[in-house]
């Protein structure tokens, strides 16, 4: 059952965050795009910038900061996610791409833009 809360609770943030990135201009391509390397939450279009969210949600600190929890282990697994969208869609090794967080910590969103980086 908690599990179940859980995803309910993801898949909620999720649609809060993609909401809240088209109001900032945001296209969004891709919700919940998976491979065998992992999960990606929501893949959108920024300008020039091909763009690769990854939504966290916290009720509060008790487990610390929403960002903390994209730790270096996270990273790698969004990025080799990327790779394998990259690589699917056909998209030039000269695509401007982009790794961003966006937390909600309670009801308050941050949009964390650059929140790291390939290599």
């Amino acid at each position: 059952m908690a599990g179940q809360n859980l995803r309910r609770t993801g898949a909620e943030y999720e649609r809060r965050a993609a909401a809240y990135l088209e109001q900032q201009g945001v296209r969004i391509l891709e919700t919940n795009y998976r491979t065998r390397f992992g999960e990606i939450d929501l893949i959108g279009q920024d300008g020039s910038y091909l763009v690769f969210f990854e939504v966290k949600y916290r009720r509060d600190l008790r487990r610390g900061y929403p960002l903390e929890a994209v730790n270096f282990k996270k990273q790698n697994q969004i990025i080799k996610t990327a790779r394998s969208y990259l690589y699917e869609k056909h998209c030039s090794e000269k695509r401007a791409v982009r790794f961003d967080c966006v937390a909600f910590l309670n009801q308050e969103c941050c949009w964390v833009k650059n929140a790291f980086s390939v290599g």
